[in-house]
């Protein structure tokens, strides 16, 4: 399995396979997110607007098996520039790891470390001083969190990101258990870089 960073034309011609595993992976838990095409290709169009925008991708051969996304904070969703208000920290220094997504076949491989490095090397390349991602919060005794469900909390600490505190987003999509979209919050944490 190789891993590469993709920018420009390439980050572009990927997208629609990352849209794909977007909608596979996040429909487990805690995202729980029954997604669309329409609603992928919407999202997705800040990574083709931003000339910061970075894809981090894992491939099998030639098939995106795993995807990591980030941009400038200030090129995504103003939602999350009003979670860091009161914060005291200027959106400009800040660089927005956004997803990470890998079927299932393929983590323990050490994939995910290689998503944040590239994604962090990547920011410090843009001279941004700090790395920010949000993971959704939901309740330890939600109706469909699997039994031995385990956080990933150990996993991003290992790496330096702390929660900042009251810095929460919130976002609505649709669950797999219901017709209508709904809100989820989800905490930003942060890292010096």
């Amino acid at each position: 399995m190789r891993v590469e960073t993709l920018t420009g034309a390439a980050l572009d011609a990927a997208l629609d396979e990352v849209a794909k595993l977007r909608i596979a992976v996040f429909r487990d838990w805690p995202y729980l997110y029954d997604g669309d095409l329409a609603y992928e290709r919407r999202y997705l169009q800040s990574y083709r607007d931003s000339p910061g925008a970075v894809l981090v991708g894992a491939f099998d051969g030639d098939r995106l098996v795993g995807a990591a996304t980030g941009t400038p904070m200030e090129d995504h969703a103003d939602e999350f520039a009003a979670a860091f208000a009161g914060t005291g920290l200027d959106l400009g220094t800040i660089f927005y790891c956004a997803e990470s997504v890998l079927l299932p076949e393929y983590r323990g491989r050490g994939v995910g470390h290689r998503f944040f490095d590239l994604r962090e090397a990547h920011a410090r390349a843009l001279g941004r001083a700090r790395s920010a991602f949000c993971g959704v919060v939901r309740p330890a005794d939600h109706p469909l969190r699997p039994a031995g469900a385990a956080p990933l909390d150990p996993f991003w600490r290992k790496r330096g990101y702390a929660p900042l505190e009251g810095a929460v987003a919130t976002f609505r999509w649709k669950n797999i258990d219901r017709t209508e979209e709904t809100a989820h919050p989800l905490q930003f944490w942060i890292r010096d870089l």
